[in-house]
């Protein structure tokens, strides 16, 4: 959005619109009275579905009510062009072309004139409360703070470079990846780690040093000397000054990290739930469909991930099918492209339908035997970071070798084909790949590429980084340099890291 705003807006603007957002809000938003309360909770309901919860919006244009979270408002709003929703939770303004909550001064004014008078009927005690705004004092002091930093397009914040400790380049591309990792940068730089522990061993203490260290706005390299302490301490099959793998670190950081959080305290009621920032924000959920081939019974079961492994062309496993419609050939029963494999290709072959064969036969729970079965893996659960581990490190009892195939990957990654939903919809016959610009639920950013150089015995590990939109810098331990797209989108892909372009906040 540009800085002047949501340019959609003055449509909206037209003879009483004023008046009519008042009414929204007094008596769908900032219910005060025990009236207006009463009238919210019998007429708030989506007229779609009948549902009151959801995240109801109200459309600025007409009277309708409609879900957020089941893409009725949305419908109705590509439908009739109503470009403007409010949701009648928190207020906010949504512009359905911008895909966006927008800022508007004198809508802003409306909502926060109408909210005051609200808070006098429903709490007569606090006729004084109004939300925390700057006085025009305090903006002329934070504007002559000298330690005062502005965050421009050109900002270097957060950009600095880490010492190789001797052979730790595989912890350095790490780190860097999950010190740009957006919302994990968010919950550390505003305190959010209360740590519990007697000793100097909290991983996610140090981790939280670490984000103060590389926004602190310093320019020399970083020594994570602590850090890799600490990894070796409780990730024992990493110490030494051996190479190590970066995706065998990835998994074991998030790991104690997760499990220090549980020692703190903050496990869940659940036992197999955990709401630590570290599954909030990288923990999906992995379907799978186990059908018998005589009587097509299905047992489901739904699995955690922090990471989705891909298998290459090039590797001793057999790689099929490819892009359907593309020009491809088949030798001894396998698809084989002419160009680029992709990284939907790899993700249409994890996700495509496994014949088991007769040795690995299951008991079926419909025929009461022991049956032939295909296997099927989707995504039942997005996670907010998705990272996919392509898979170059080949071990086995014969052969140890890197696989060097190129894969493309994009810059923005639709997940929605790879659903247990999508494939619900095609098995029932609704399923139509369309593009719908409203929809945006299972659309990714990349945000982080890991690299590895070399052979399996000599290697080398960098990684790229997105530090603004379309600005790329490229880490090699202390050394950071500036990385154009081509650069980034050219390089082999190790490990890649996606965020979700929109979140759903619960």
């Amino acid at each position: 959005m540009s800085p002047a705003g949501c340019s959609h807006v003055n449509g909206y603007k037209v003879e009483n619109w004023k008046q009519n957002l008042r009414v929204i809000y007094q008596c769908f938003v900032w219910s005060g009275t025990a009236e207006t309360r009463r009238r919210k909770a019998k007429s708030c309901i989506c007229h779609m579905c009948g549902a009151h919860l959801n995240r109801l919006h109200s459309c600025l244009y007409c009277v309708f009510f409609g879900c957020f979270t089941k893409k009725h408002i949305h419908e109705h709003a590509k439908s009739k062009r109503h470009n403007l929703a409010i949701d009648l939770l928190y207020g906010g303004i949504y512009c359905f072309v911008c895909q966006d909550y927008i800022y508007d001064k004198d809508m802003e004014q409306i909502a926060k004139e109408e909210q005051r008078k609200a808070w006098k009927f429903a709490v007569p005690n606090l006729l004084t409360y109004t939300t925390w705004e700057p006085t025009k004092r305090e903006l002329e002091l934070l504007r002559h703070n000298p330690k005062r930093r502005k965050i421009t397009t050109n900002c270097t914040i957060g950009l600095r470079g880490l010492i190789n400790l001797g052979n730790t380049c595989f912890m350095n591309c790490i780190v860097q990846a999950l010190t740009h990792t957006p919302l994990l940068r968010d919950f550390f730089l505003s305190d959010r780690h209360k740590c519990e522990m007697q000793s100097n061993s909290c991983l996610v203490c140090e981790m939280s040093q670490l984000f103060q260290e590389f926004y602190s706005g310093h320019r020399s390299p970083h020594i994570p000397f602590r850090l890799l302490h600490l990894v070796w301490t409780h990730a024992r099959h990493l110490a030494g000054y051996e190479q190590q793998d970066a995706h065998e670190f990835l998994i074991a950081a998030l790991d104690v990290l997760h499990r220090h959080w549980d020692d703190n305290g903050k496990k869940a009621n659940n036992p197999n739930h955990c709401n630590c920032i570290i599954d909030q924000i990288f923990t999906g959920g992995l379907q799978s469909d186990v059908t018998c081939q005589v009587c097509h019974g299905v047992s489901t079961t739904i699995d955690p991930f922090w990471d989705i492994s891909l298998d290459l062309p090039g590797s001793s496993t057999p790689f099929w099918p490819l892009s359907p419609g593309g020009d491809g050939s088949t030798v001894n029963g396998e698809s084989h492209m002419t160009g680029p494999t992709t990284l939907t290709d790899c993700l249409r072959r994890f996700t495509r339908p496994e014949h088991l064969g007769s040795s690995a036969k299951i008991k079926c729970g419909g025929c009461h035997s022991y049956q032939e079965s295909t296997k099927q893996l989707t995504m039942k659960k997005l996670p907010i970071v998705a990272c996919f581990h392509l898979k170059r490190f080949e071990h086995s009892a014969k052969l140890r070798r890197k696989i060097t195939t190129y894969v493309s990957f994009p810059l923005e990654l639709d997940m929605t084909p790879f659903m247990a939903s999508s494939k619900e919809s095609r098995m029932n016959g609704q399923y139509q790949q369309t593009v719908d610009i409203l929809n945006n639920d299972n659309k990714y950013s990349l945000f982080a590429v890991v690299n590895h150089q070399g052979t399996l015995e000599s290697g080398h590990y960098t990684s790229f980084i997105r530090q603004h939109k379309d600005q790329w810098f490229k880490c090699d331990d202390a050394i950071i340099t500036k990385a154009s797209i081509k650069d980034v989108l050219d390089s082999e892909g190790y490990l890649l890291f996606y965020h979700k372009q929109f979140l759903e906040y619960e």
